[in-house]
């Protein structure tokens, strides 16, 4: 089932008619209100409601929503018990005693990675090419805004929608930031049923990262201190410079790619 060819936006409310048909007027898709999830003409539905917008898959077995949340669940657990810079990710990044890089997160998603950066202190400027993520991503950020006990740590997100290559290979070395991070999309094998529910919609939404050796060749061009690739554990390297080393975790890996010590 391919969802980029059969998805609509949707709205139960009237009140959010108006800024659900904006929103498909974007993204170039259908507008259909009041869609049943279990008979829905779609097999994926953009719906806007009071809580943002969520991706839903249809039909009678249909898993949950998925859409960016920094508030709650998961994302928050992390934000106050996930072990600060003494988690992988920080250490790949370089983040030590007075060391705050600038990251530049380069494949975006749901921004996870990008928020506990973010909550550590770092600026970070969050990269999305594919349009109907961006609008997910951005719409997660905008919600958080308005939550006062994180509303610190998501002015540190910066979101664009831009294809990652070009922009990073379109830097002046002026503006090149300290660390530029990838989380390439791969065939993923985590256990976990909120893994697969996200991963498999998101491939069959905007397929797979093929360009993945070009992109970490633009990063490493425009990294000052390090270029960071996140992998399932057992992968491979993506194709072409080998890491200067690696962090190992349970189910997942960084590559890091050292160009200089941090000043």
């Amino acid at each position: 089932m391919s969802c980029a060819l059969n998805l609509a936006c949707t709205w139960f409310d009237e009140v959010f008619e108006r800024p659900a048909q904006a929103l498909a007027l974007k993204l170039n898709v259908p507008a259909s209100g009041h869609e049943c999830l279990d008979t829905s003409d779609y097999a994926c539905l953009l719906i806007v409601d009071q809580t943002g917008i969520q991706l839903q898959v249809t039909g009678k077995k249909r898993p949950g929503p998925v859409r960016v949340d920094f508030v709650s669940g998961a994302v928050a657990h992390r934000r106050q018990f996930g072990g600060g810079t003494g988690q992988l990710i920080a250490k790949a990044c370089g983040l030590n005693k007075g060391v705050r890089p600038l990251v530049v997160d380069a494949t975006a998603g749901l921004g996870r990675d990008a928020f506990v950066l973010a909550t550590l202190g770092c600026s970070v400027i969050l990269l999305e090419r594919s349009a109907l993520v961006f609008e997910l991503l951005n719409d997660g950020v905008e919600q958080a805004r308005r939550v006062s006990e994180i509303a610190e740590i998501v002015e540190r997100m910066t979101c664009k929608e831009v294809d990652s290559i070009e922009w990073l290979n379109s830097l002046s070395s002026e503006d090149k930031p300290d660390v530029v991070y990838l989380d390439p999309m791969f065939p993923h094998t985590e256990k976990s049923a909120q893994v697969k529910k996200e991963m498999l919609l998101f491939r069959s939404l905007v397929g797979q990262d093929n360009d993945a050796a070009a992109l970490l060749e633009a990063a490493l061009k425009a990294a000052r201190y390090r270029v960071v690739v996140k992998r399932p554990r057992k992968a491979p390297c993506v194709e072409g410079t080998p890491p200067t080393y690696q962090l190992e975790g349970k189910s997942c890996r960084y590559d890091i790619y050292a160009l200089k010590k941090f000043d």
